[in-house]
């Protein structure tokens, strides 16, 4: 397996070097839980190291998601950047958590490829924050953020949109609640009803619960089981199989 095919992927690292713990050698302190995945073999011989961010305490062993690889440029010893669910961290703050140890090498931070797809809405959000969090907590995950422009790009699955807090500037009519009012956008996923087993345990709100709905297209009568709930901005949103 490729280094580069870890990207995205949920993977389990041992931590061998905790966060506190000092290094042997250089005598540094690790700020961060540091380890491996095992049973790996990378180009220096090694098992591939991981560093786990967004975790605040000393751990043996963490499930996450790999977001970036921190590539040495003058090593071979590249390292994963590992992250809980619903966490992300921009490249420079990659850079700043992990300073401590690849302050001494010359190194890049890579990304997944991003495939586009070809039809992507963007939604004006009056809080980019809430936005976020409401979309993380419906299982989307962070792909790219422009903070300064308080921009968000996310994808749950094949479904992907983007966040931006209204700042008038595409805005053809004055924006009122609930937006996207005779719009409702529709998201196809794997599990439609754990998804919403899901939420429902999160005592999320639903415009329509789960149900069977019958379709005719053409000839023929196609079965779509869905459910419906609202942004906090009133954006209607169809998830289905």
């Amino acid at each position: 397996m490729k280094i580069k095919d870890y990207l995205g992927k949920k993977i389990t690292i041992k931590i061998d070097r905790p966060l506190g713990t000092r290094h042997l050698k250089h005598n540094f302190i690790y700020l961060l839980n540091y380890g491996y995945v095992p049973n790996t073999i990378s180009d220096d011989g090694e098992e591939l190291d991981a560093y786990l961010l967004g975790v605040f305490d000393p751990v043996k062993e963490y499930h996450g998601r790999v977001i970036a690889i921190i590539h040495r440029t003058n090593d071979n010893d590249d390292k994963l950047v590992v992250v809980p669910d619903g966490v992300n961290y921009t490249d420079d703050q990659i850079m700043a958590l992990t300073e401590f140890q690849e302050r001494f090498f010359k190194h890049e931070i890579i990304r997944a490829d991003i495939e586009f797809n070809s039809l992507i809405p963007e939604l004006s959000v009056s809080n980019i924050e809430t936005s976020k969090y409401f979309y993380e907590d419906l299982g989307f995950k962070i792909v790219y953020e422009r903070p300064e422009n308080k921009f968000c790009f996310m994808q749950l699955e094949n479904n992907q949109i983007m966040l931006e807090e209204n700042n008038g500037n595409w805005n053809v009519a004055k924006m009122e609640y609930p937006y996207g009012n005779g719009i409702n956008i529709s998201m196809s996923v794997e599990d439609v009803e754990n998804l919403y087993k899901t939420l429902k345990e999160k005592q999320v709100k639903f415009f329509l619960d789960l149900e069977v709905n019958e379709y005719k297209v053409g000839n023929k009568i196609f079965q779509d089981e869905e459910f419906l709930l609202q942004d906090p901005d009133g954006y209607l949103l169809r998830f289905n199989k």
